[in-house]
């Protein structure tokens, strides 16, 4: 007998099953554990993709101290106002919520989320109380974005938590009541050079057969039931259809978390990035950006969170990236 045909297996069952994401903005699902007081994440908008050309600081690279051109996610990110304060106890099933507030002076726009009351009920000492009788075991911040402050034609912010990092719940609370109310921008929370992980929904190509979803092989023109079908759908016995076998399905619009994405600039003037024309399918950047070294996954206008790297890497260069050249050519094609 001759030897049986093999190849690797197509398509990777790592993100099994591959079902739409529910919402058009990402979960953060981890928190960070670091001693440094601050929120945990913040978020913006897509506006494009651009190179810029640095000098290689990595220490054992082969061009260290050489300037190369690389490619780069320019991210609007209008500052975000903290509304909320929301602290959690340890339960049974995980933890619930023991105790929230609001503050009062909150944006106009925040009504087009939810009904909002006159005045919302509680203060910051009902916090402090429930810190001080070590109930609180976590603080959460309660934010919202301001999209009219950006290129995307939306009027209805954004509400999500962010997690408060630090050894000591208290320092945290301190941190909460010195922006309880305010806007927070994003040199606020993270700095250049620093690591960050990116949140988002990937670009949606709706219902796909096996071929352009799993990557199966094209059947030859001889083969009678179709060619861009999976060859078999199994074995007869056991008589059920493994979950492994690619079949046709949604492909596209899943969340994933990329790792290790660094902050190559962060600018508080959209003038200094825009391309002639603006951005692609975006517009001209209004308010604070950030360029992340290398591609992020979503299509334009797409909402990104990023959050501290939960597991950074080892070789880690020092000091603040040298950016010699950021391009700023028209993307329209002319």
């Amino acid at each position: 007998m001759g030897r049986r045909a093999h190849h690797p297996r197509r398509g990777s069952l790592g993100y099994s099953p591959r079902k739409m994401a529910a919402r058009p903005i990402g979960r953060i699902r981890s928190k960070v554990k670091e001693d440094q007081v601050r929120m945990q994440g913040f978020c913006g908008y897509k506006a494009g993709v651009t190179h810029v050309t640095i000098i290689d600081d990595y220490k054992n690279s082969i061009t260290k101290g050489e300037e190369i051109t690389t490619a780069a996610t320019v991210i609007e990110v209008p500052p975000m106002t903290v509304c909320g304060l929301r602290a959690y106890r340890e339960g049974r099933l995980g933890l619930r919520v023991l105790k929230e507030v609001w503050a009062n002076d909150f944006s106009k726009d925040l009504k087009r989320a939810f009904p909002v009351p006159e005045k919302f009920p509680g203060s910051l000492e009902d916090i402090e109380k429930v810190i001080d009788e070590s109930e609180a075991k976590e603080l959460r911040l309660i934010v919202h974005t301001n999209p009219r402050l950006s290129s995307v034609s939306q009027k209805k912010p954004e509400i999500m938590e962010f997690h408060i990092s630090g050894s000591d719940i208290k320092e945290g609370f301190e941190y909460a009541k010195t922006i309880f109310g305010k806007d927070i921008r994003i040199p606020d929370v993270f700095k250049e050079g620093e690591f960050v992980d990116t949140i988002s929904i990937t670009k949606g190509k709706g219902f796909q057969g096996p071929l352009k979803k799993w990557g199966t092989k094209h059947l030859p023109r001889k083969t009678r039931k179709g060619h861009r079908t999976a060859g078999t759908l199994g074995p007869w016995h056991p008589s059920a259809m493994m979950w492994t076998v690619p079949q046709s399905g949604q492909m596209g619009y899943h969340q994933r978390t990329e790792f290790n994405k660094r902050i190559l600039k962060i600018g508080t003037d959209g003038e200094d990035i825009n391309p002639d024309g603006g951005f692609l399918k975006y517009g001209f950047i209004k308010s604070d950006y950030v360029i992340v070294h290398g591609s992020v996954a979503g299509p334009r206008k797409r909402h990104i969170k990023l959050r501290p790297a939960i597991r950074p890497p080892r070789r880690v260069p020092d000091g603040i990236p040298q950016i010699t050249y950021i391009s700023r050519k028209s993307k329209q094609g002319v």
